[in-house]
């Protein structure tokens, strides 16, 4: 299974020849952000599936601070967070929002924001201002509890996969030898 991440992912010198971050190689190069193995992949996809809901363009910088925090596996980290993309991002949040919901107990169902009025635009700031207002604490509790079971699950999902490769290779190995 290492060979196959490996396969897809970026090298340390791939990082180290580019000059953005050459500056930060000395942080960036630590070998245990590049080490592959059970547990650097399993914490690396939990730390990918959490960042992955984080809003806007902050999902990877996230991904990274927590890779570099926890010494994970970096280009993993990185690569998970893209579960979330222009197709996804949508479904996701409604879900979290829904869940947000169902949490703190709100039955006032969804609440279609305000219809854009070029003639009233203050107006129209502040009702937008309250729709978002009341959408925040919902989507806010939901995201949070979705990116923790999206990240309990991915981390999991991992163990158990190169827990599950690694039996049938040593299965293969005795087969082998006999």
């Amino acid at each position: 299974m290492r060979q196959l991440l490996k396969k897809y992912l970026p090298d340390q010198q791939t990082i180290h020849a580019n000059r953005w971050l050459r500056p930060f190689a000395s942080t960036l190069l630590h070998p245990r952000l590049w080490h592959l193995n059970r547990r650097s992949a399993a914490g690396a996809v939990a730390v990918g599936m959490f960042c992955g809901l984080i809003p806007g363009p902050m999902q990877m910088i996230g991904a990274a601070a927590c890779a570099l925090l926890f010494r994970i596996n970096l280009p993993l980290a990185l690569l998970v967070t893209l579960y979330t993309n222009p197709l996804t991002i949508v479904p996701l949040y409604v879900l979290a929002y829904q869940i947000g919901r169902l949490i703190i107990a709100d039955s006032s169902g969804f609440v279609a924001p305000p219809a854009f009025d070029p003639t009233s635009f203050v107006g129209w700031t502040t009702a937008m201002q309250g729709w978002m207002i009341t959408a925040a604490k919902p989507l806010g509790i939901g995201l949070v509890i979705l990116a923790a079971s999206l990240s309990a699950i991915g981390y999991l999902l991992t163990k158990t996969a190169w827990r599950i490769y690694l039996v049938r290779a040593w299965q293969r190995r005795k087969l082998k030898k006999r």
